[in-house]
C-alpha cells in the first residue's frame, strides 16, 4: 500500500532546556533524510539563538501554526505541554504524537531514543489514532469565557480561603453538596492526571465517561463518581465565595460564587497518536510500576 510522504510537525515547551537536543537531533536526522517537515515559530526562533538552526531557514521550514501545514505533531515536553498543543491546535484535528521529556508521562508517552524508528512507523502507517473525549463549559454572562478540556475543569479555593461548599445536580437533579477544598470533573484521559493524584479511579481512555471527584472532602462518606459521559453537571457555590476555575491548568479566579457552571461532553475531540507497540495497560505498568518486585 503506498503511503504520501508526511509532514512532521514540530513544537514544544520552549521553558525546558532539555528539549533543544532531542529538537535539533530530529531536525538534523529529518533533513538528512530528505523528509519535509515545519517547525512552530517559538521553537524555530530559540534554535536559532542557540545556533542550532540558521536564520536564513525561516520562511521555509518555519510556522506560526502548524495547523494546516502538518500531518502530525510531535510535541516534546511533558502531558503538560501536550495539553497546550492540543488546545493550540483546537478542533482542527491534526494527530498529536508526545514525545516525554518530563516524569511520568501518561499522554506524551514516547521516550527520546524511539524518535526515529516512530518516524518510520508514522510513514509506514503503524499507529493508530485515538479520538479523546474533551469537556466543555458555559457560565452564562460572567467574564469567564467558554471553554473546553481534554484532562480537567477544577473548581478550588482561592490561597488560604475556607472549605468550599459545592453545590452539584445532574441532569437537573441535586446530586450533592460539597465541602471540600474543590472538585475535579475530568475525561477519561484525564483521570491519571489531578485526578489520580487525589485518588480518584482511573478510567480506560475509550470510555464515554465524566468522573467526578472531590479534593480533600471534609465528610469521610464523599467518594469520587463516575457518570455517563452524556450527563450535564451544573455547579455552583451557593454561599457566593469567591473561587478559581482551572481548564487543564489554566485558572481563573471567579469572584461571585453564586454563577452557575454548566459541564458537559465537549463539541471536539483531540486525535492522539498510539504507535502499535503502545497500549494503555502497559503504560500503566511501566508509569505506576505495577506487578513491579520489590527486591
Amino acid at each position: 500500500m503506498y503511503l504520501a510522504p508526511m509532514v512532521f510537525g514540530i513544537t514544544g515547551n520552549t521553558g525546558k532546556e532539555q528539549v533543544w537536543e532531542p529538537i535539533s537531533s530530529l531536525v538534523g536526522h529529518l533533513g538528512e533524510t530528505k523528509r519535509s517537515f515545519r517547525i512552530d515559530a517559538a521553537i524555530f526562533k530559540e534554535l536559532v539563538a542557540r545556533d542550532l538552526m540558521p536564520s536564513s531557514d525561516a520562511d521555509r521550514l518555519s510556522a506560526d501554526s502548524l495547523v494546516g501545514v502538518a500531518d502530525v505533531i510531535l510535541s516534546f515536553g511533558g502531558d503538560g505541554t501536550l495539553l497546550n498543543t492540543a488546545h493550540q491546535i483546537g478542533d482542527a484535528g491534526t494527530p498529536i504524537l508526545g514525545v516525554n521529556l518530563g516524569r511520568l508521562g501518561f499522554l506524551a508517552s514516547l521516550e527520546q531514543s524511539q524518535l526515529k524508528t516512530a518516524i518510520l512507523d508514522l510513514e509506514a502507517g503503524r499507529y493508530r489514532v485515538e479520538k479523546r473525549m474533551t469537556l466543555s463549559a458555559h457560565a452564562g454572562d460572567t467574564d469567564l469565557p467558554d471553554t473546553w478540556a481534554l484532562n480537567e475543569f477544577v473548581i478550588q479555593r482561592p490561597g488560604d480561603a475556607s472549605l468550599l461548599a459545592i453545590e452539584v445536580s445532574v441532569n437537573g437533579r441535586p446530586m450533592n453538596t460539597y465541602w471540600a477544598d474543590g472538585l475535579i470533573m475530568a475525561t477519561p484521559t484525564g483521570s491519571t492526571a489531578y485526578n489520580l493524584a487525589v485518588g480518584g479511579p482511573i478510567v480506560v481512555p475509550a470510555s464515554e465517561a465524566i468522573v467526578m471527584t472531590p479534593i480533600a472532602a471534609h465528610t469521610l462518606t464523599v467518594r469520587p463518581v463516575v457518570l455517563p459521559g452524556s450527563v450535564t453537571i451544573e455547579a455552583r457555590i451557593p454561599d457566593g465565595a469567591p473561587f478559581v476555575f482551572t481548564s487543564d491548568g489554566r485558572g481563573t479566579t471567579m469572584e461571585n460564587g453564586l454563577v452557575r457552571i454548566e459541564v458537559r461532553r465537549g463539541n471536539h475531540s483531540v486525535n492522539l497518536i498510539q504507535l502499535e507497540d503502545q497500549e494503555f495497560f502497559a503504560t500503566l505498568r511501566s508509569k505506576l510500576m505495577w506487578g513491579a518486585r520489590k527486591t
